[in-house]
């Protein structure tokens, strides 16, 4: 080959590369979602606009919707925070009539670390995961950036778990058996708390559940730069996000593990992990790359990767044949953790 056609082919080298195509039957759905993706946020100031439109057209569940007609036992509590910080808000929701002693799913709800509530996809994990494997579920509100930027609510949510090991019997479950899960933001904090209850030796974990999770403060894995502005959370709103947690320290050496779960050294002596993520998605490479390191630690990680999923394609389009799919295959996870 000749200079020439050497310095030619340098810039298809440098060319990003093409997206990967959406699953046919969840793009219909995406197509719809117009007003949803025109109000991620762009930059921390968007973030009380972006909760605004969640909060009205996406509002959360009452407590008398999440009891179903008496389905489900449901309290609110509020428990002690972190050394000098509030109480952390735990919301205990299990099915009417449990036996005392149940394994505990501890919930992280997502929302980007600036949104949600520890109501936010309840009444998808009492329906699909406390009913047929009979849970308690605990989910917990932390505090949210950008007002309370990290380590607040990592922090929270460690000081809910600990009141969840040490009070089960207060929620009606097992210290000896609880599962900390959530998604997106709340799949970050699962991997967070995760790490935390090992280095402060803290509750003995069943099992870490992280779904799409948000890792990596960085924000420029190849998928995140592949899927700019396709899809649902981009990575320009996932840049808002990280910056409303970390200021001036996103994307520097001064994150920490416990905020910015890719950056821990060391993934050994960790729970068994189930991961999985969208292939045509923002968060797709830090996932993979997170449960890769876990295999190399000599850990326990089952990883998934729905082809053609976009971020939160579950939720947002739970009819479809991949998200069935996706949901499903949790659930025989949760059993068979649970079961060992």
């Amino acid at each position: 080959m000749t200079r020439r056609h050497i310095r030619s082919a340098r810039p298809d080298r440098e060319a990003p590369p093409a997206p990967v195509p959406f699953d046919p039957e969840t793009a219909t759905v995406l197509d719809g979602l117009g007003d949803l993706r025109a109000a991620e946020p762009a930059s921390p100031a968007d973030v009380p606009r972006w909760r605004a439109h969640l909060a009205a057209t996406t509002p959360g569940p009452t407590l008398e919707e999440l009891r179903d007609g008496g389905r489900f036992e449901v309290a609110e509590h509020t428990v002690p925070g972190p050394a000098g910080a509030p109480e952390v808000p735990l919301l205990v929701a299990r099915p009417a009539g449990l036996t005392d002693g149940a394994p505990v799913v501890y919930h992280l709800h997502g929302g980007g670390m600036i949104g949600g509530t520890s109501r936010t996809g309840v009444p998808g994990i009492l329906r699909e995961w406390a009913v047929p494997l009979g849970l308690v579920v605990v989910s917990v509100d932390y505090r949210l950036a950008p007002e309370h930027p990290y380590p607040a609510g990592v922090e929270d949510c460690y000081a809910g778990l600990l009141w969840v090991a040490r009070h089960a019997a207060r929620t009606g479950g097992d210290p000896e058996r609880i599962v900390v899960a959530g998604g997106s933001a709340g799949g970050g904090l699962t991997a967070a708390v995760a790490l935390m209850a090992r280095d402060r030796e803290g509750p003995r974990l069943t099992g870490q559940l992280a779904m799409c999770a948000m890792l990596d403060d960085r924000n420029d894995t190849p998928s995140a730069r592949q899927m700019a502005g396709r899809g649902v959370w981009d990575r320009r709103a996932n840049e808002a996000a990280w910056t409303s947690l970390l200021g001036e320290a996103r994307g520097t050496e001064r994150v920490a593990p416990y905020a910015a779960p890719a950056r821990a050294t060391d993934l050994s002596g960790l729970p068994p992990a189930y991961m999985d993520v969208g292939a045509a998605e923002t968060y797709r490479d830090e996932v993979t790359t997170y449960a890769n390191r876990i295999w190399r630690a000599g850990g326990d990680a089952e990883l998934h990767v729905w082809s053609g999923g976009f971020h939160g394609f579950d939720q947002i389009s739970p009819d479809t044949a991949v998200a069935r799919d996706a949901r499903e295959a949790r659930v025989r996870w949760l059993r068979r953790v649970l079961d060992r």
